[in-house]
């Protein structure tokens, strides 16, 4: 099998086969991110993306959920993707779960047509960056996304019976814009109602736009204090839709997976204790590890 340049996957697709249908990202330009900044976007041929699919079947005799790499896959052609999607389907039938990275934008630029064919030919799952549903930060990290935009490839997906993953990240909006980030995220949230959640604290990654913005001043971050009182305002105001919560990401504070909302009350039980007692909310600036 043939992977190009640097691999990235969720950490909840630790087991999943990787299939490397795209290179890059399309927009690649968010200030907080480098994993693509080594590619320039394009798509794989077929022809090869297939003779991956052919040569895991040879080596692996059981794969129960596949993940379509790089960045924004769902960008491709409907019918090449679906191609790609009936290829998987029929190799591998025992597979119970294809998912991709996907872009809101991408979401809201397919039609729900479009995104039933690809549900129908085995699309089970998205993984989408909202980061933040406040649009002061989103046009400060050019994440090239409206929170208008976000909820309409939001609603395009539930109408087509994908579900959605929304990564959002604490501390994004830095210390200044701490509130505003997290009260408008909530919301946006609340609007969208995604199948499944995944908050993590922001990692400045060396290189990229925001790590100079950090030693210039431009950007101050937010304290572990603040990233805490996020996270306890996001779990205090969601309106009580069930999602999946993948609170575990190795840079955050405190680790909590589970169902909302009924694991709600437990989960903020943890982060009072962490705000009470733990030693990080004496720090200015929480120490966090490059994805």
């Amino acid at each position: 099998m043939v992977y190009e340049g640097k691999i990235y996957r969720p950490w909840m697709e630790a087991n999943s086969l990787l299939i490397q249908t795209t290179l890059g990202c399309t927009h690649n330009k968010c200030t907080f991110c480098d994993m693509f900044r080594d590619k320039r976007f394009r798509i794989r041929e077929m022809d090869a993306i297939f003779a991956d699919i052919e040569e895991a079947r040879r080596m692996y005799p059981h794969i129960r959920s596949i993940f379509l790499i790089d960045g924004n896959v769902l960008v491709l052609k409907t019918d090449f993707l679906v191609k790609i999607l009936d290829k998987i389907t029929a190799t591998f039938p025992e597979c119970s779960q294809i998912a991709l990275y996907a872009g809101l934008n991408d979401l809201r630029r397919k039609s729900v047509d479009e995104l039933k064919q690809m549900k129908q030919a085995g699309l089970t799952l998205a993984y989408t960056g909202l980061e933040s549903g406040d649009p002061v930060t989103l046009e400060r990290i050019k994440k090239g996304l409206t929170p208008e935009q976000a909820a309409k490839g939001m609603a395009k997906a539930k109408a087509a019976g994908i579900d959605i993953l929304v990564s959002i990240i604490f501390g994004i909006g830095g210390k200044e814009r701490s509130r505003e980030h997290i009260v408008t995220t909530t919301r946006l949230l609340n609007i969208m109602k995604p199948e499944q959640i995944a908050p993590m604290a922001l990692a400045i990654q060396p290189g990229t736009e925001l790590a100079q913005q950090v030693e210039t001043g431009a950007f101050i971050q937010a304290t572990p204090l603040q990233i805490l009182e996020e996270e306890k305002y996001l779990l205090e105001n969601l309106a009580g839709f069930e999602t999946i919560y993948w609170g575990d990401h190795a840079n955050n504070i405190v680790s909590s997976r589970g169902i909302l909302p009924e694991s709600q009350k437990r989960f903020l039980g943890k982060i009072d204790h962490a705000i009470a007692t733990h030693p990080v909310t004496q720090q200015e600036v929480l120490v966090t590890s490059p994805w």
